[in-house]
């Protein structure tokens, strides 16, 4: 028998008279939908994002030109909740985001689930008809509890009003502590428009929840002894080490042991690209060197990261001859895809503070393992096959960039405190790959979910987060595709009218290029429903969107560039402007293939630096490769 979610639950239980007694006395007397306020501004937030409606119409009169937090206008509800994560990505507080029952509701669990996915800790104020409605279908209602459970941290359904401080604090506590994530408090009218008495600071109930931040045992010690065993050793690490603000942990440990360090995508930056030791991003489409270094590696130390598809490709060949340790908060995460062979709960910044004294007692006692041969090997990949590109072929006559070549002259010619975020497709893979990350916090994108349209609204969020903890002086450059950029343009809006001057670049190559690549290589190029022809020039369509007229409409600066010369002084006047957003549209080659990759579903050793060209596989097994006789994805990536 199916369990009703905890709605449903709570639509069956027999409903509070209306007119119930305040038992509670001490402290102010307000509203529930005041006292909501008030606990966001004695909660320290600052910024809030969202959408005014019916049922959370309450929380939006207490709202006025007294308030302490400033609210920036979305235009959907969906760009409010990633609007909040691009806020919390580049400040490292909790992102707050204030939305309606029903639809609204509904149309921000997207964000909810992106930011369940890549652990960013952020509190979705929800508005719910009366306590007495629900269950009823009544106008705009919906089980907002149920539908989120799935994919936030925790999610709260309030009813009294007394509740509601008690609840925020809760909320932005849990948001913001172990490993972070999205949480849900969904507020009835019935709690915003009930009287309380508000005090402050709130006693939290929270029975169980303890994350554990030390670690306890003999793991440290097992996994000092671990590296002085390890001759090819790696730093593997991801999302949850940048969270932890662990990126001068990460470096000392580096620096300690000699070990090289691999990032996931969300990683990027945690320790300055300029860094010997970092190999850049492993995985599907990772350096030959990075996943060449995990896959040859004999001891691979996994620090906040979960062992994604994305980067392990087939689990099985995973790092075969690697022993395990694996670093997290979350101790779901430990041996959920890969079993470690030291295991260690914890905080990765406080582990690594206490691993590292540990490894330097067990260098006192056994002497340091040598690596040279271990350099010489990950060097060899580095020299041989360096991140390259090739530029566009039968480019017409008014020209048609390279995206490779874009992203690298925005990288060079950009602030070096610039935070970068990107929307999802090729342009996202080419700006983890080309872009030099030189400080931790500088690179936004939505990871694990792969949400379209994350980009702008991302970009806004993280542009308050800089006026806010940074007084404006880190630009923030959206780098977008053409796609996924429509699917959330009207907050061009948002940008202009809420003093956000962000810098737009969309990598146009008039398809979803993602999409169409895997047509092409594994689809014999049956490009189906891939064409966007926003940006062809044919005959019967001229630009559905002129990209840059649709920038000016937002009053907006709208500029586009062909050719080499047009870009690059488009990217200088860009850079120059502060004081409106900026679009610029570069016109890019539709058939450039992002490179290296592991087909879906392939080992890690099947990484293709170019079609044909497989460095991790022996000539024989190339050779193999290249018959076809692998399997289907294989061979289709090297005839392509």
């Amino acid at each position: 028998m199916a369990t009703p979610t905890p709605l449903q639950a709570f639509s069956g239980v027999p409903k509070a008279p209306a007119t119930e007694k305040q038992s509670i006395v001490d402290g102010e007397k307000m509203t529930g939908a005041q006292a909501l306020v008030r606990a966001l501004e004695d909660l320290g937030v600052k910024d809030v994002f969202g959408i005014p409606g019916g049922a959370i119409l309450p929380v939006y009169n207490a709202i006025n030109q007294h308030t302490k937090f400033r609210f920036v206008l979305t235009r959907h509800e969906q760009a409010a909740g990633h609007a909040a994560e691009g806020y919390a990505v580049a400040t490292g507080k909790v992102g707050v985001c204030i939305v309606t029952s029903g639809p609204g509701a509904t149309n921000v669990v997207t964000a909810i689930a992106d930011a369940n996915m890549d652990s960013i800790p952020m509190v979705v104020i929800t508005g719910q008809v009366g306590v007495g409605a629900i269950g009823t279908d009544a106008f705009q209602e919906a089980d907002i509890v149920g539908i989120t459970y799935p994919v936030a941290k925790h999610s709260y359904l309030v009813t009294n009003a007394q509740d509601v401080p008690r609840v925020l604090a809760e909320a932005y506590y849990i948001a913001g502590s172990g490993r972070p994530g999205p949480v849900v408090v969904d507020l009835t009218k019935t709690a915003q428009n009930g009287q309380m008495y508000y005090s402050w600071p709130q006693r939290m109930i929270l029975p169980g929840y303890n994350p554990t931040t030390k670690a306890h045992g003999h793991v440290l010690s097992d996994a000092a002894k671990l590296f002085s065993q390890s001759y090819r050793p790696v730093l593997y690490v991801g999302g949850g080490a940048v969270r932890s603000n662990a990126g001068k942990q990460v470096k000392e440990l580096a620096d300690l042991t000699g070990a090289p360090i691999v990032t996931t995508l969300p990683a990027r930056g945690i320790v300055p690209d300029s860094d010997p030791k970092v190999l850049g991003m492993l995985g599907m489409h990772g350096t030959i060197a990075a996943t060449g270094a995990v896959q040859r590696c004999d001891l691979l130390v996994a620090i906040g990261s979960r062992f994604s598809d994305r980067v392990t490709g087939r689990l099985d060949s995973f790092a075969p001859a690697a022993r395990v340790i694996h670093i997290d908060i979350d101790p779901a995460e430990i041996g959920k895809n890969r079993q470690p062979d030291v295991p260690i709960v914890g905080d990765v910044a406080e582990v690594l503070d206490d691993l590292i004294p540990e490894i330097k007692r067990q260098q006192a006692i056994h002497s340091k393992p040598n690596l040279k041969p271990w350099w010489a090997q990950i060097n060899e990949w580095r020299e041989k096959y360096p991140t390259t590109y090739d530029e566009p072929q039968d480019a017409p006559v008014d020209g048609s960039l390279s995206p490779q070549w874009v992203v690298e002259q925005l990288s060079k010619n950009a602030d070096p405190e610039t935070i970068w975020v990107a929307g999802v497709g090729q342009h996202q893979m080419w700006a983890s790959q080309l872009i030099d990350f030189e400080h931790p916090h500088s690179w936004i994108s939505s990871g694990g979910l792969g949400t379209m349209g994350f980009g702008l609204p991302a970009a806004i969020g993280a542009k308050v987060g800089s006026q806010r903890e940074f007084n404006g002086r880190k630009p923030v450059w959206l780098i977008d595709g053409d796609g996924s950029f429509q699917m959330t343009s009207e907050e061009l809006a948002t940008a202009l009218l809420d003093h956000t001057p962000i810098k737009i670049a969309i990598i146009n190559n008039s398809v979803y290029g993602m999409v169409r690549q895997w047509q092409t290589l594994f689809f014999d190029h049956h490009y189906s429903a891939t064409s966007l022809n926003d940006g062809e020039n044919r005959d019967d369509i001229v630009d559905v969107p002129d990209f840059v007229k649709l920038a000016e409409a937002y009053d907006c600066v709208g500029m586009r560039a062909f050719t080499k010369d047009e870009a690059l002084e488009a990217i200088k006047k860009a850079n120059a402007i502060n004081d409106r957003p900026v679009l610029i549209d570069f016109r890019v080659w539709k058939d450039a293939m992002v490179w290296p990759m592991v087909p879906a579903g392939a080992s890690n050793d099947e990484v293709a630096y170019r079609p044909g060209v497989r460095p991790l596989l022996s000539p024989a097994a190339q050779a193999k490769a290249a018959a076809g006789s692998t399997g289907n994805s294989v061979a289709a990536a090297d005839a392509a």
